[in-house]
């Protein structure tokens, strides 16, 4: 009881308001870190959260999916928090501050937009991204596209990975001619992935399996898509029509396990017409 009436006047200083600014959030987890302030917010650390900041992004990229403005809004408030969270445990250790954080990206943007606060003059957004990339190798001190591979993060999920090199690749002149190239590719490929089937041999079996993924991944790139969304994309419309074939299995009194292959997929295609229309 008597801590609690000493949280009461540790935090009496600040003020209720109607409207807040990031001043107040960065107030708050201080309060909230503070000796009196919140046991489970002191415990954490970088790697306790870690996994918040992921799926916290990814609720804001499901708000913009849905087109959800106000559901974006408190979205970016979470990521926003996570982005305070971690810099104010950096900042009781003695490493940067928020202002620090701010202080880097103002500094990175101003670098890397020489053409609006610089004396360089561009045509056009592929300029633009052109001299970011140059920008983004010098200052980073990589001079080849295979350090730039090298340097994308490990943690990126394996589609997003594989379509940043095949792009880095391309910059270098590494690339085909068109989309026909890559198209043969996946064929070559699949016929080795049978081949790695029949030899039974594990390890032949996930190589050439990759390398189908692989060349999927730079047809993909050819139809200027992102790989990771097609894919997500086409999961969430097999489970739909799942969902269907389910229901109408249940309407002709059927059981899937007891169906044979065709009679499923006759379920199937029913599926795909109730989908598309």
């Amino acid at each position: 009881m008597a801590e609690n009436s000493e949280n009461r006047i540790m935090n009496k200083d600040f003020k209720l308001k109607d409207s807040y600014e990031i001043g107040d959030l960065l107030e708050i987890m201080r309060i909230l870190r503070s000796p009196r302030g919140c046991p489970w917010d002191r415990e954490q650390t970088h790697k306790s959260i870690r996994h918040n900041f992921l799926e916290e992004t990814y609720e804001v990229l499901e708000a913009i999916d849905n087109s959800d403005p106000e559901l974006l809004k408190e979205e970016l408030g979470d990521v926003l928090l996570q982005v305070v969270f971690h810099a104010r445990m950096e900042e009781e250790s003695g490493g940067f501050s928020f202002s620090d954080v701010a202080d880097g990206i103002c500094k990175k943007l101003i670098v890397r937009h020489p053409h609006v606060f610089g004396g360089i003059t561009v045509e056009n957004s592929a300029e633009v991204l052109n001299n970011w990339d140059k920008i983004k190798l010098k200052t980073k001190g990589i001079s080849s596209q295979s350090e730039a591979m090298a340097n994308i993060p490990h943690i990126y999920p394996a589609l997003m990975k594989s379509q940043k090199v095949q792009e880095k690749a391309k910059k270098a002149g590494f690339d085909w001619d068109s989309a026909d190239g890559a198209f043969d590719k996946i064929i070559e490929e699949r016929e080795e992935l049978k081949e790695a089937l029949l030899s039974g041999d594990e390890g032949k079996i996930q190589d050439e399996l990759g390398d189908l993924l692989f060349a999927v991944v730079n047809v993909a790139r050819f139809c200027r898509q992102d790989a990771e969304t097609a894919l997500s994309r086409a999961t969430d419309k097999f489970i739909s029509r799942f969902s269907k074939v389910e229901h109408l299995a249940l309407e002709q009194r059927l059981s899937l396990k007891s169906l044979s292959l065709q009679e499923m997929d006759k379920l199937w295609e029913q599926a795909k017409k109730v989908h598309n229309k």
